[in-house]
């Protein structure tokens, strides 16, 4: 391969300047292929605002069809940046971004400063239920059509990320139709990223196992070989070429047990964030757990995952 193409096609940096315009980010927590093997970032800004995460030149808005979903709205929106030449380090001169979920109030031909509003982020058909409003960000080479849902680049954050430990307790601060979030593991160094950890302290990102792929990053090195999870194989580790690693999820089971039930939940929506933490527990068919409620989640395996993608 020649040296300008392998340059163009090499993971994408996200530096902090970016990802620290958000509350938190995961690149692996989606079933779509535009995310596959951390080819994309979902970045939450958890105001309903849409700052832009990069400068550059609006080249394209366009409205396009999305799943349909009673909780959600009609169609989605993509938005085509044609990223600044001296974005990190030089590498924005070879780059198109793609951002999804935001209703633009840019237009074509329009400069945008990183941090500037695109619009107003919306509940898209994309996401299921328990998904907050997020950005997607993508980026393509620049001579390769920007339009396709797949084919994006791999991204890799570009920034420490810490492992939270679990031991699966926690209390019940956040209820939704379809998830509950707890207050453990408390964060470990609120300010900066973190994510919940396996067991060996390997931070891990993704749907567990709901999505059948996620993601590791490193700490010393590229996380590689089997993962574990409260005790329990949860999934294999192989690394990738700019730092971290993908996880292929096996098959298990969480339970989330409390005083007087005990429910079988979908999986456990991990991500990255320097504040609000807690363990995100999914339930896509619902759940009878409430605000207060002190729960236990186990894992173990299983002749199969509940998949949703």
């Amino acid at each position: 391969m020649p040296a300008d193409q392998a340059a163009s096609e090499a993971p994408v940096p996200l530096p902090d300047a970016l990802l620290a315009r958000y509350a938190r980010f995961s690149c692996y927590n989606s079933p779509y292929p535009a995310h596959d093997r951390g080819c994309a970032v979902d970045l939450y800004p958890d105001d309903g605002t849409a700052p832009a995460p990069l400068p550059g030149e609006v080249l394209d808005t366009r409205t396009v069809a999305c799943p349909d979903r009673p909780y959600a709205v009609d169609h989605d929106h993509l938005i085509v940046l044609d990223v600044a030449d001296d974005w990190a380090g030089g590498r924005g001169s070879d780059l198109l971004a793609r951002i999804l979920h935001v209703d633009p109030a840019v237009s074509s031909g329009e400069w945008i400063d990183a941090g500037d509003s695109l619009g107003e982020t919306v509940r898209s058909g994309f996401f299921g239920r328990w998904v907050d409003d997020h950005l997607h960000l993508g980026f393509r080479p620049a001579d390769v059509n920007p339009y396709r849902a797949s084919g994006s680049l791999p991204v890799v954050p570009d920034v420490p990320i810490t492992g939270a430990p679990w031991d699966g307790t926690g209390t019940v601060v956040e209820t939704g139709q379809t998830f509950v979030r707890l207050d453990a593991p408390a964060h470990p160094d609120p300010g900066c990223w973190a994510t919940i950890a396996a067991d060996d302290g390997t931070p891990l990102d993704g749907g567990l196992a709901h999505y059948s792929g996620g993601g590791a990053y490193g700490v010393d090195g590229r996380p590689e070989g089997s993962l574990s999870l409260l005790g329990s194989e949860v999934g294999t580790a192989t690394p990738r070429d700019g730092g971290g690693a993908d996880v292929d999820w096996g098959d298990v089971a969480i339970e989330v047990r409390g005083t007087d039930r005990t429910e079988r939940a979908t999986g456990l929506s991990l991500f990255a964030a320097t504040g609000a933490f807690g363990a995100k527990i999914v339930f896509h068919e619902g759940h009878g757990f409430a605000v207060g409620d002190e729960v236990r989640a186990s894992i173990e395996s299983a002749d199969a995952s509940i998949r949703l993608g």
